[in-house]
């Protein structure tokens, strides 16, 4: 009876969530940890993103019945109605941002609610179905937790909140083209518009490089801005170039295209775990900031 219900709301992409929330509220904390906060964002969080899984399976319940991956979801199988799912992840919504606003901040509240809206209104509704552009645009929201953790410790928007958004949002993007290559025919079969459907997969093998090669540039910023030590360089160095190397094996003539793409996706979530925990564990106490604070 509630298996569909907790089925509705991916809870792999909900525990996913709570190791980089957790990653930006230990570093934001900077050693000093109010458990309760700890638990109120992470709590708070973690009904947002069920909400917004929720309600994305309701509207993504055309498409899902296309794709091999997503034909046993409860919205397609009947398991679950899409109207009982729709209102269960309403409901859900109103629990997680009254969380945050009640027991975190304004400006956690307001990234969550940023991060809903994006990944809700602008990417499910309208950039998934009719834009290549849509994967840069789900980032974003993907790129929220970290953040909300972050702030509901700090209270602003500051150079940390900045890197981390940026560090996710780079994050996101072989992450997703990784799993667009190696589900290409769902993709195709659902006519989503992703990259290596549209231009194909030898330009989706060249955006992975350059993604992970930014993204390994902006991932140093946290020890070089003063944030994180040199247990974070290190293991911000050699996941990424790593990383990068296993992208650059997309080149070979010999290549697996399908069994590399599943390496650089697996790996990918190595590397934000690990860098997640480390920053939990390696911060340090800054003592200028060189953004504006909002």
């Amino acid at each position: 009876m509630l298996k569909p219900y907790l089925n509705v709301t991916k809870p792999g992409i909900i525990m996913g969530n709570l190791i980089s929330v957790a990653g930006g509220f230990f570093l934001a904390s900077q050693g000093n940890v109010d458990w309760g906060l700890m638990f109120a964002a992470i709590l708070g969080l973690s009904l947002v993103v069920a909400s917004g899984c929720a309600i994305n399976n309701c509207i993504d319940t055309d498409i899902d019945a296309k794709m091999r991956r997503t034909q046993k979801r409860v919205t397609v199988t009947g398991e679950l109605s899409i109207t009982h799912a729709f209102w269960f992840g309403v409901a859900l919504g109103f629990a997680g941002f009254g969380i945050l606003a009640v027991y975190t901040n304004a400006m956690a509240t307001l990234f969550a609610v940023i991060g809903f809206v994006v990944y809700v209104g602008v990417y499910s509704l309208y950039m998934k179905r009719l834009s290549v552009y849509g994967t840069i645009v789900g980032s974003l929201s993907g790129a929220v937790p970290p953040v909300v953790g972050y702030c509901a410790v700090s209270g602003k928007f500051d150079a940390g909140a900045a890197i981390l958004l940026l560090m996710f949002c780079l994050w996101q993007m072989p992450h997703s083209y990784a799993i667009a290559i190696f589900r290409y025919e769902d993709y195709k079969a659902a006519k989503i518009p992703v990259l290596p459907v549209v231009h194909g997969v030898e330009k989706a093998k060249l955006h992975i490089v350059a993604y992970v090669a930014l993204f390994a540039v902006v991932s140093v910023l946290l020890p070089l801005t003063g944030y994180t030590g040199v247990a974070f360089m290190a293991v911000a160095c050699s996941t990424s170039l790593w990383w990068l190397a296993m992208a650059l094996r997309g080149y070979r003539k010999d290549v697996d295209i399908n069994g590399w793409a599943r390496q650089v996706f697996g790996f990918s979530i190595i590397t934000i775990t690990a860098l997640s925990v480390t920053m939990a564990l390696d911060f340090k106490e800054v003592t200028s900031q060189l953004f504006v604070q909002l």
